[in-house]
């Protein structure tokens, strides 16, 4: 027993050596891409010794922070594991050198032995996860007027956009969900948590990944299950779809629906569209003819963004010229081949993975 649990620690120690060698090397070789340096000291002083917590997830913990010069930033604190090695290089090397309007900014990141931080700009506002409903929960709602969840919706695919098309390379998020959508001061959305993102080249129509990775609930299918087509920005395009679908729904897709008669009924979506066809409210509050058009044109957007098939599902600037247009030139699409949810959300990030990424990382900057 003693030599084995030797063996492991010496196996421990040597995955972190190769990782903390990997990190450093990302880092020399693709210096100029990365932003500002920080001691591990400097993390430490500008969250007051990790003092107020903002929230937390499976690579980490995001603490407030103040930059020497007043500036309110959100610092993630990584997990010390040796897949936060992999997610840190990721999330540097996807969103360290662009810039739009409705990506989070990382101002800066730490990476002092094993201690590894990001630092992004600071949203007042939180994520986009507290505005949307959910049954087993009793915190409050805090509902957004309709106006202002189309605009949100619409920041979003702007941002995905770019991401698609107007990055080189390319860049699939591969995790689109409530928590990882940050509302600003003014509500305007930016895209965060790049640690699952992909990079591709612009000669490549889908990327090749050993394994699934995101959330279960926004994971398209053909993730899980490459019969149905290769991964591409219209996986991205499906977990978007669900988003929407759950802004206007004031429900998690993975909830079953109060009221529902039948195992179909309460799945999300299914109710989605019954409801559609009925033409009932989905959205609580709406007052106007021109709410009821926003409710209605995200209604219709999100379930094209969500068909089974990956070439049945919209572009993202095709989504965005959907969402412009005209609400008579919107046709709802036919009712998709929906599955009964999985319910828990899940991460995956496997060692082989992470390996192909790094692969891929250096494959895409060297274009």
């Amino acid at each position: 027993m003693l030599k084995f649990s030797l063996i492991t620690y010496i196996a421990s120690l040597k995955g972190k050596c190769e990782d903390d060698m990997s990190v450093e090397a990302f880092i020399k070789q693709y210096g100029s891409l990365a932003t500002k340096r920080y001691k591990y000291s400097h993390i430490k002083k500008m969250t007051n010794s990790f003092q107020v917590r903002l929230g937390g997830g499976g690579f980490g913990t995001v603490f407030r922070g103040k930059l020497s010069d007043g500036r309110l930033v959100a610092v993630k604190v990584l997990n010390s594991s040796r897949a936060t090695g992999k997610e840190f290089i990721n999330e540097v090397a996807s969103i360290g050198k662009i810039s739009h309007v409705n990506i989070v900014k990382l101002l800066g990141f730490c990476s002092d032995n094993h201690k590894r931080s990001l630092v992004y700009e600071f949203m007042p506002n939180g994520s986009l996860e507290k505005f949307i409903q959910s049954h087993d929960s009793d915190k409050p709602i805090m509902q957004l007027e309709a106006k202002k969840l189309y605009e949100v919706a619409l920041g979003v695919a702007r941002g995905l956009d770019y991401l698609h098309r107007g990055c080189n390379p390319r860049i699939l998020h591969l995790d689109i969900k409530p928590p990882n959508i940050l509302l600003d001061e003014d509500f305007c959305p930016k895209i965060a948590d790049f640690g699952l993102a992909k990079l591709y080249s612009r000669n490549d129509s889908t990327v090749s990944m050993l394994e699934a990775r995101g959330t279960i609930g926004y994971i398209a299918p053909e993730v899980f299950n490459r019969n149905i087509g290769g991964v591409s920005h219209k996986s991205d395009v499906y977990s978007y779809g669900m988003l929407i679908l759950e802004m206007i729904g004031m429900n998690k897709n993975g909830d079953t629906v109060v009221g529902s008669k039948s195992t179909s009924d309460s799945y999300f979506p299914n109710w989605i569209y019954n409801r559609l066809e009925k033409e009932e409210h989905m959205y609580d509050g709406v007052t106007s003819v021109e709410e009821n058009e926003y409710v209605r044109k995200m209604t219709i957007v999100g379930l094209w963004c969500i068909q089974t098939v990956p070439s049945k599902r919209p572009s993202i600037d095709e989504v965005i010229e959907m969402l412009e247009g005209s609400m008579g030139a919107l046709e709802v699409p036919q009712k998709p081949s929906f599955s009964y949810p999985i319910q828990a959300p899940f991460d995956t990030w496997s060692t082989s993975q992470n390996e192909q990424d790094i692969n891929d990382l250096q494959n895409s900057y060297e274009l």
